[in-house]
């Protein structure tokens, strides 16, 4: 029998954060790009919105779907489906002639975009031991504040030296590289299918009724929702009430994008010493003074990149704590079909965030954005309710792998081995 070669951590959690950076920067590029194709396609600019609705709706969809099935499949093969799916949804959305061609490409990008997602952080559960996990996903979630820092200005300069379809094709260019490493570089990922466990012993409606697993996903709709309810609104609050100019928006945005970076990195680590419930009441409590210094009760002394700056690195690390945590839930053989749905929850609840806010704002005769301080209560209401659920989660989660490190010895479960002296932070 052939030997499987030896993989760095470091060069899965390279690979993956490309993954990551190419899938979540096909999504966050739209919105400030909306104006650009909007123009060019003749779209009305209110249209925009739904565009960037679709992919989130299609996400969402695609990760209650994906529930059902992804877990019979390498999951290295099945990546790379997904990514060459995105692929070719981005590069239609650059072809696109009109409102509807445009609408059905991101449709297409939310339906191989989000099981993306999900099958990349359970690439990294598989193959990264549970005492270096936290700071693989942090090193993964970087992806996101590296699209933030660079990605969407590079979209923007882009645009602007080409047209509104070159940002897209580039994207897709880039996806194309990005899957080929997933199929020639990532080793197989199949201890899910060879750890001698039937792969649907255990169904998707099974899976929902245990207990931890309700837990988790509740935990998962409250983080997003306290973030979404917010963030669709920071943008038009600074600028309306605060009256920071449009100008220099882009620097806040890009010292708050660089915070995150570092504390992503940061977290991570801090996860695997002290535990998901430490760090993630730490990142709660920072996020509820900054949304009521930022939001509720703003000093005229403070400036809005530091306003940006704390509202980053709280919710950096809450959701480096909450995802290490929610990643130890599911057993190998159901983590995809566990992270899918939790994907789906996590659009969703995203989506439900933002509709509710848009219920509770109004513009004022003033010009300024009514009713945010209600929006940040309801924020930091949700924030609070973390903590709890936290706690409670990790104790099960632990008292389950101590019980199962004593009833069967360590193994791997056919999981390819990873070479420790080249660990994603050594």
């Amino acid at each position: 029998m052939a030997t499987q070669r030896q993989v760095s951590e470091r060069a899965v959690v390279f690979l993956i954060g490309a993954v990551q950076f190419v899938n979540i920067l096909d999504f966050v590029m739209v919105m400030p790009l909306g104006p650009d194709f909007a123009k060019g396609l003749g779209i009305a600019a209110s249209h925009i919105g739904t565009i960037g609705g679709a992919y989130t709706a299609a996400a969402s969809v695609a990760g209650l779907v994906g529930g059902y099935f992804l877990d019979r499949f390498d999951r290295r093969k099945a990546l790379a489906v997904s990514m060459m799916g995105l692929v070719l949804a981005t590069a239609a959305g650059g072809l696109a002639t009109g409102l509807t061609t445009l609408l059905l490409a991101r449709v297409a990008a939310g339906i191989f975009g989000g099981p993306a997602t999900s099958l990349s952080l359970s690439i990294i559960a598989d193959l990264v031991p549970v005492e270096r996990r936290g700071r693989a996903l942090g090193a993964v979630m970087g992806a996101f504040s590296i699209a933030s820092i660079a990605g969407v200005p590079l979209a923007l300069w882009l645009a602007e030296w080409g047209n509104w379809r070159t940002p897209f094709l580039v994207v897709a260019g880039l996806g194309l590289l990005v899957a080929a490493g997933a199929i020639f570089y990532l080793p197989p990922v199949r201890g899910h299918l060879d750890s001698g466990r039937p792969v649907n012993t255990v169904g998707v409606w099974e899976l929902l009724s245990r207990g931890d697993v309700q837990l988790s996903y509740l935990m998962t709709a409250v983080v997003m929702m306290a973030s979404f309810v917010m963030v669709p609104n920071i943008s038009s609050f600074v600028q309306q009430n605060l009256g920071y100019p449009r100008e220099s928006l882009g620097f806040a945005y890009f010292v708050g994008g660089l915070v995150s970076f570092v504390t992503l990195r940061v977290a991570g680590p801090l996860v695997d010493k002290h535990g998901a419930f430490v760090v993630g009441s730490v990142g709660s409590v920072l996020a509820v003074v900054s949304t009521y210094v930022g939001f509720v009760n703003y000093p005229r002394w403070l400036p809005v990149p530091v306003l940006f700056m704390a509202f980053m690195l709280s919710m950096g690390m809450r959701n480096v704590a909450y995802n290490t945590l929610t990643s130890r839930v599911p057993e190998n053989p159901v983590r995809a079909r566990f992270m899918s749905l939790q994907s789906a929850i996590q659009h969703m609840a995203a989506a439900v965030g933002a509709f509710v806010s848009v219920q509770m704002l109004t513009d004022l005769p003033d010009g300024t954005l009514g009713g945010m301080s209600q929006v940040a209560g309801l924020s930091i209401v949700m924030t609070l309710a973390v903590p709890p659920i936290l706690r409670v989660v990790e104790r099960r989660v632990r008292a389950r792998e101590q019980a199962r490190a004593l009833a069967v010895p360590p193994s791997r479960g056919g999981a390819v081995p990873l070479s420790p002296e080249a660990s994603p932070h050594s």
